[in-house]
Formats: C-alpha cells, sequence, structure tokens
C-alpha cells in the first residue's frame, strides 16, 4: 500500500511538473510573446550599436584634436591670426528721399515708398 502510494504521489508531481514546462514553452512561442523578444532583442541591438558609434565618434574626434595640433605646430601656425577690422556695409538704403533720374533731359522721380496691397481693397 505504500508502495502505492509513493509511485501515484510521484507520478502526480511528474505529471504537474511535465505540465507546467509545456504550458511555458507553449506561451513563449505564442506570436505576441515572440514578438515582444524580437523587439526587445532588436532595442538591445540598436543600444549596443549607438554606443559603438557614439565611443567611435568620440575617438574620431580626440584623435582629430591631436592630430590638427600636430599640424598646426608642424608648420607654426599656433598664433592666434590678426583678423581685419569689421566692415560696415548699409543693408537696407536710404529710403527717405525720392530718386530722381534723367532721361533724355527730362526728369523722372521714383518713389521708394513700400507697397502695401491692403490698400487697394
Amino acid at each position: 500500500m505504500f508502495r502505492r502510494t509513493f509511485w501515484f504521489t510521484t507520478g502526480v508531481a511528474a505529471g504537474v511538473w511535465a505540465t507546467t514546462k509545456v504550458n511555458r514553452k507553449i506561451k513563449q512561442l505564442t506570436p505576441e510573446h515572440l514578438a515582444t523578444q524580437a523587439a526587445n532583442k532588436a532595442l538591445e541591438a540598436g543600444s549596443r550599436l549607438k554606443d559603438r558609434a557614439v565611443g567611435f565618434a568620440l575617438d574620431v574626434r580626440d584623435n582629430m584634436a591631436q592630430r590638427e595640433a600636430e599640424l598646426e605646430d608642424a608648420l607654426g601656425i599656433n598664433a592666434d591670426p590678426e583678423l581685419p577690422a569689421p566692415r560696415r556695409h548699409a543693408a537696407i538704403e536710404n529710403r527717405t528721399k525720392p530718386k530722381t533720374y534723367v532721361i533724355d533731359s527730362t526728369s523722372y522721380t521714383y518713389k521708394t515708398n513700400s507697397y502695401n496691397r491692403n490698400e487697394d481693397h
């Protein structure tokens, strides 16, 4: 009697264990779970790629600055260049006076007032 109870309990436990394992595996193979796993792996790969790219860009920038300093030392251009004095150009003409043009001894006056479209309506 004890022997039968032992083997019955062992069989029930093995059945529960096997059913649980099979159910977990089936749940892992559903389309939603597979899509989630794929998305997570893609995000991890993208993050790793981004970190590597940022590291590479920083290395390039550091080496570029170092090489630039070496070239400046070799060429002797370490001193700051003297910049020319700033120039001031009139961006807009003086529009307070009307311009007068002379063509064939006839004088024409050109008004430079701004044209407002809304005045015609």
